[in-house]
């Protein structure tokens, strides 16, 4: 290997740039670990490393693989892609309303993490907790269920899973500003049953 692939290679490990992922991995000599050249771990000084060109070559090497980034997992598997596949799949739970007792250990359990990492991945990844994510999923049935049939609101609210109406309303209120009688007159003036 020249020394300006080395270079080139050096500099995509410091900026973890996606489109090497998978091209080549990085050994720490230090700690006889091989990694992505994506992973999330502190670099190492660039005298440390070493170069390959697969996972087979790593492992010849006598590297083992880093737990964090995962290199020896296939490539597109949910392994290979991390903590957004935790992520993606605790949103589909949502969806499916795994949560709908607003307790985010349930679903962390489900997932086999921790609650504290969970809210962690959803702060990283959407910028906001697991909770306030099937509150956003809840309100967006609703405002189809508002503006598409005449259902009455406390059907509504037991239709997205709210346990209370009182709830169902406090939700509503802090997501759109308004309470949802008078949203649904403003969305659909249409609608004779409000």
């Amino acid at each position: 290997m020249t020394n300006e692939q080395i270079d080139i290679f050096y500099r995509a490990t410091l900026e973890r740039d996606q489109s090497f992922d998978g091209v080549f991995f990085l050994g720490v000599k230090t700690t006889g670990i091989y990694c992505r050249p994506i992973c999330p771990a502190p670099k190492p000084k660039r005298k440390n490393t070493v170069w390959f060109a697969g996972v087979a070559e790593a492992i010849a090497a006598g590297f083992r693989p880093c737990k964090r980034c995962r290199p020896e997992t296939v490539p597109g598997s949910p392994a290979w892609q991390g903590t957004k596949t935790t992520v993606s799949r605790a949103l589909r739970l949502i969806a499916d309303g795994y949560l709908s007792a607003e307790k985010s250990e349930a679903l962390a359990d489900k997932l086999g993490i921790t609650d504290r990492h969970l809210r962690r991945l959803f702060a990283k990844h959407l910028g906001y907790s697991p909770v306030e994510a099937m509150n956003r999923h809840r309100m967006a049935l609703v405002k189809n269920m508002l503006t598409a049939t005449n259902m009455s609101i406390l059907d509504i609210a037991m239709q997205a899973g709210f346990t209370s109406l009182r709830r169902f309303n406090q939700v509503f209120k802090e997501t759109e500003g308004m309470n949802p009688k008078a949203w649904r007159h403003e969305h659909n003036k249409d609608l004779s049953i409000c």
